[in-house]
């Protein structure tokens, strides 16, 4: 099942790596560069990884499904799923990956560039103690 936030347009956004019956899958919450919110030298999306979190769960395990998302979201804090943030730093021209540890595999990295529609040419990645699970 496609992450129906990705994008095939370069964006930033909140991402979690959540733990499905299916195996784990990469949910996103992207922007566009357009979109941002202007935060220095960076564009970073508008909204914090609760906000969106709650947002999903207030609308219920219907919903959440129509959305393609996992129903897992219904039943678990925003906090107990890896996470991260993509961030676009205009004066270096390229975006940061802000993960979990957890998530700074290859593969997942591979996922995580493609939900953002960024390429390995044009971003990298780093830690933040804001995404530790």
């Amino acid at each position: 099942m496609a992450d129906p936030y990705a994008s095939d347009i370069a964006c930033v956004g909140i991402f979690w790596r959540v733990q499905t019956a299916g195996g784990p899958k990469l949910v996103s919450h992207v922007v566009s560069l357009a979109d941002a919110d202007e935060y220095g030298d960076f564009l970073t999306h508008p909204t914090g990884h609760y906000e969106i979190w709650e947002g999903w769960r207030a609308e219920g395990i219907a919903a959440i499904k129509s959305m393609g998302l996992p129903r897992e979201i219904a039943a678990s804090e925003y906090e107990e799923s890896p996470r991260g943030r993509v961030v676009y730093d205009r004066r270096a021209d390229h975006f940061i990956i802000y993960a979990d540890r957890k998530l700074q595999k290859r593969l997942i990295l591979d996922d995580i560039k493609a939900s953002f529609g960024i390429t390995d040419r044009t971003c990298m990645v780093r830690s933040d103690s804001h995404y530790v699970t």
